[in-house]
């Protein structure tokens, strides 16, 4: 597991040596995740009430909806935003069930910030079960091979260490669903084993730049629950965001922005895509953290359309101000 230090340490020898054994996995890789999507998870289903919904893993916020802390060490950052918000204790009660979602898409080393950073899924596991979580699983339905991508990105053995399950997509994992409400996510597969028997939801996504929605953050975060050809959505990309974000209603996001990849997102695959923008934002409200994250890649709410979308449909507020967050810096 790489540690903030060592991120600043990394050699560029090492980190050359990194990537080059990365993608060679991803290359290997491909084949088997196509494979994943194309037979192995289901298209749209023809069991006609089959369908199964998710629940509101929300709670009502009691110290604030949003925070927003600086500094460089992950860990240390994630533990005072949970600490003003009146702690992982305010979320995770003794005996839940908890679900981590983490973006690890991608078969890359953490140092490249194209996932979920390993440090941060471990420490959100940890706190969890120091609250007295029953049971903390990790997940993600990756595009390249799931074993090698937990893997690669380190999340796997980070999870691990501190007791959480890495649960990883199988064909049985899928059950068809539909969106109240939404017009693109009709009887569509939905990697539901991993939510069917939770009582809380985090999402933990990295801040990146996006070819076609202009940021991946906590909304795009979702589009890992999906199977099937989801590629499929690329076309209309702002609205099946605003469709995921009105189909989990999570009880917090963490929002990742240590490292902001400011270029080449969604995979990047340089460090000169990246930018030390040392922030961590931990928050209620999946619009606001969005919101709030796009600073980071210097724009705005307004340049990203599935914001306002979301706040048209109840989602969230995407004026994180109105919110109040709380802010500090940890050294």
């Amino acid at each position: 597991m790489i540690t903030s230090s060592e991120e600043r340490s990394m050699t560029r020898r090492e980190f050359l040596i990194r990537s080059a054994k990365a993608g060679a996995c991803v290359a290997a890789a491909g084949g088997l995740s196509l494979s994943l999507y194309d037979s192995k998870a289901p298209q749209r289903s023809q069991e006609k009430g089959a369908l199964v919904t998710l629940p509101d893993f929300s709670m009502p916020a009691r110290n604030g909806q949003m925070s927003i802390v600086t500094g460089e060490d992950r860990v240390k950052t994630v533990q005072r935003a949970l600490k003003t918000l009146g702690g992982i204790e305010a979320f995770v009660r003794p005996g839940d069930r908890v679900l981590v979602k983490v973006n690890a898409a991608f078969a890359m080393p953490p140092i490249l910030s194209a996932t979920a950073n390993p440090e941060l899924v471990a420490e959100v596991a940890r706190l969890c079960f120091k609250a007295g979580a029953s049971s903390v699983a990790v997940t993600d339905n990756p595009i390249n091979d799931p074993a090698s991508c937990f893997t690669l990105t380190g999340i796997a053995q980070a999870a691990r260490s501190v007791g959480a399950q890495v649960v990883i997509p199988r064909k049985s994992s899928f059950k068809p669903t539909t969106l109240q409400g939404g017009t693109l996510i009709k009887d569509w597969p939905l990697f539901y084993a991993p939510l069917e028997a939770v009582d809380k939801v985090i999402g933990i996504a990295p801040v990146k730049d996006h070819h076609r929605s202009g940021a991946s953050m906590t909304m795009k975060n979702w589009y890992g629950l999906l199977g099937g050809r989801r590629n499929l959505f690329h076309q209309d990309i702002h609205n099946i965001i605003k469709e995921l974000a009105m189909m989990v209603s999570p009880t917090l996001v963490i929002l990742d922005g240590t490292w902001t990849m400011m270029t080449n997102g969604p995979t990047g695959g340089s460090l000169a895509d990246l930018k030390q923008t040392n922030t961590m934002i931990v928050s209620t409200d999946q619009v606001a953290a969005d919101a709030f994250g796009a600073t980071l890649l210097g724009k705005t709410a307004s340049d990203l359309p599935y914001i306002a979308k979301a706040q048209a449909e109840g989602v969230g507020q995407s004026d994180y101000e109105s919110i109040k967050p709380f802010r500090d810096h940890v050294g």
